[in-house]
């Protein structure tokens, strides 16, 4: 799998804020959901996708 090149990444994570702000707080949780299945099809690889969620999870403590 590649990596998103470091000022790649600050664009994402700008676009996704934006995104979110977009979509609203009542249905935040329903986009990021969306999101996550629809970059899980792009991958098209469930392993790499479980990674990615467990990953996710872990700085949430």
């Amino acid at each position: 799998m590649s990596v998103m090149p470091f000022e790649e990444f600050e664009s994402a994570y700008e676009t996704l804020a934006m995104a979110i702000d977009s979509a609203g707080a009542e249905r935040e949780a329903l986009f990021l959901t969306r999101l996550a299945l629809v970059l899980g099809h792009e991958l098209g690889d469930i392993v790499a996708f479980r990674k990615a969620i467990q990953t996710a999870l872990e700085g949430l403590e």
